[in-house]
């Protein structure tokens, strides 16, 4: 099994509610449990909103495309319309390094 890194952009979805802020958008605490799970078994490496956006950037480590989009897609706010994936995007690192299991 040959595992990469890609850089995933999301977005919200058309059932965010910006007129909540992110832990009291529907489903919260499911949604912080399956990313933690993500970060837990070494899926995730990275995440955070992209400031001034309505994006969010994560790294995550698969063995391609497909596997990412469908751990993903298992996420209750994808299934429920709060995000949605913009680009999967293969990402080669170049400098520095992620000291990560």
């Amino acid at each position: 099994m040959t595992v990469a890194l890609f850089a995933v952009i999301r977005t919200r979805g058309p059932r965010w509610d910006d007129a909540q802020p992110l832990e009291g958008q529907e489903d919260w605490r499911a949604h912080a449990d399956y990313m933690n799970a993500l970060v837990d078994d070494g899926f995730m490496l990275l995440g955070g909103p992209l400031t001034g956006t309505r994006d969010v950037l994560l790294i995550v480590r698969a063995e391609n495309e497909q596997q990412v989009e469908a751990r993903l897609a298992a996420d209750c706010w994808t299934v429920k319309g709060l995000l949605r994936t913009l680009q999967v995007s293969p990402w080669p690192l170049r400098l520095g390094s992620l000291d990560h299991p």
